[in-house]
């Protein structure tokens, strides 16, 4: 299905939209990737939404990527004798091992781990950011607080502990049998919570054994920090801005949102701008000015997708939250400022022969009447870096794998074509021909560029370019085999 639009849109799904109807009306409304929330729903509520997302895309013949987002480790205080208590700006909290249901002077915290981590100085905070406490003196199975912000504190809920790494694994029991359960099902992306170190994504590596691409939220100050090394070892980026906001001062959000995005596009890979995007429209059907401004510089970041979270799992208006991202998004695209922010902002590595040959190919389109750039793909790593250039006319990604086809359908402008395997390079350019015309990208009298390697069928050796006419009979006077 094709978009008038470059950058993608996720859409989670939820009790709002979890029928036929609605998942088809929402990919058919924009939605190019499906998110299934493992914090929420049964293993057969996500097989059920799995089914129907696969039997849509046999339908309409259109290529989605589903992604599983695994819900992490979860900090939460225990429970109180009244349910919930009023804590004052300085008084003292405790924190500790003891199961017994809290007061207003103490709570059960049932995390060794984070007691593990503290010292005097650190902070800890509870229900979102909205009360802040501040550790007095800790040990092995408490910690002594001052309250810094106060407020109602209740039962179970979250804690987090912004300032140190804590030895937790980013993944939890539930993590690793939901990761088992969505690698069995087939899905295309999982998306790793509460990444702090590089070690955690090997984890996860590990476990799906190439059955699904991993994508690391960027939720926690440790990840910030130690970035670099995140994105080395992830196949995408999820810049999760909730969490990151309740961490972190909400001014420092802004900026580091930018530059994760700048890295991602430079290493060549999909990232994801999430968290609040249309957060009113979860009740409204409209969306604050405020809001089109947020979806609209994560657009004009250069921003591979962009996410519904809520607003499309348990809104009122989950067709009409897609319809205004993807209304906002082909106006933001058509604005010459996005073009110059794009190129102005392009910075790629020119160190191998693929990065050469997808540079040259963007080139060409930009100084030629070409009308499309299809690139033969195997692993999706040529049709990555293609989209890292942001060229002005469309890509057309051509592969034989159902897989790479699903994973690229996250990238920035990457439409994906399914094609037979090929052995001749005439077969090849006669196949991206047939592609850019019954597509709508050319017309039989138009010219497109063409990048593949050879042999064939072997990742990592784009190593052709070749503009073509989408003229069949010209190709075969002119092309050799």
């Amino acid at each position: 299905m094709r978009r008038l639009r470059n950058v993608k849109i996720v859409a989670t799904l939820g009790p709002a939209s979890e029928t036929y109807d609605m998942i088809r009306a929402l990919h058919e409304a924009g939605a190019d990737v499906f998110r299934l929330n493992m914090s929420h729903g049964s293993h057969e509520e996500i097989r059920e939404k799995h089914r129907i997302i696969r039997q849509i895309e046999k339908e309409l013949s259109s290529p989605i990527a589903i992604l599983a987002d695994l819900q992490g480790p979860k900090l939460r205080v225990g429970v109180f004798a009244n349910e919930a208590e009023e804590l004052v700006d300085g008084a003292a909290f405790r924190l500790d091992l003891n199961e017994a249901a809290g007061d207003v002077t103490r709570v059960c915290l049932p995390h060794p781990e984070i007691f593990a981590a503290l010292e005097p100085g650190s902070t800890l905070l509870v229900n979102d950011g909205k009360i802040r406490l501040r550790v007095e003196d800790c040990g092995a199975d408490f910690a002594n607080c001052v309250v810094v912000n106060g407020g109602t504190i209740s039962n179970r809920k979250g804690v987090n502990v912004p300032d140190v790494v804590l030895p937790l694994a980013a993944l939890s029991e539930k993590d690793r049998d939901d990761l088992e359960f969505v690698c069995g099902l087939g899905v295309d992306w999982l998306a790793l919570s509460f990444v702090q170190r590089p070690e955690d994504v090997h984890e996860a590596r590990e476990l799906a054994q190439g059955r699904a691409a991993i994508l690391s939220k960027i939720e926690k100050p440790a990840a910030v920090e130690a970035f670099d090394d995140i994105l080395e070892v992830s196949d995408g980026i999820m810049v999760a801005r909730g969490d990151l906001g309740v961490e972190l001062p909400v001014s420092h959000v802004p900026p580091i949102q930018k530059r994760l995005v700048r890295k991602c596009r430079f290493a060549a890979k999909p990232v994801i701008v999430a968290t609040q995007m249309l957060e009113s429209m979860i009740e409204s059907p409209m969306p604050t000015r405020a809001e089109v401004s947020d979806v609209s510089n994560a657009i004009y970041e250069g921003a591979d997708a962009i996410m519904l979270s809520a607003e499309s799992a348990a809104g009122h208006f989950p067709i009409e939250a897609v319809g205004t991202m993807n209304a906002v998004a082909e106006e933001v695209e058509s604005d010459p400022t996005y073009r110059q922010i794009i190129e102005a902002s392009r910075s790629a590595p020119r160190s191998s022969v693929a990065d050469a040959i997808v540079a040259a190919a963007r080139e060409v389109a930009e100084t030629t009447e070409v009308q499309a750039i299809c690139s033969f793909t195997e692993s999706g790593t040529t049709a990555l870096k293609i989209a890292r250039e942001r060229p002005r006319v469309p890509i057309i990604a051509m592969t034989s794998l159902r897989g790479t086809a699903r994973r690229l359908a996250l990238s920035w402008g990457t439409n994906c074509v399914m094609t037979d395997e090929l052995s001749r390079f005439k077969g090849a350019v006669v196949a991206a021909a047939r592609a850019a015309t019954s597509h709508g990208y050319a017309g039989p009298e138009d010219q497109i560029v063409v990048t593949a390697g050879l042999p064939f069928n072997v990742p990592g050796t784009t190593n052709i370019l070749r503009v073509t006419s989408c003229d069949e009979r010209l190709i075969y006077n002119t092309e050799t085999e």
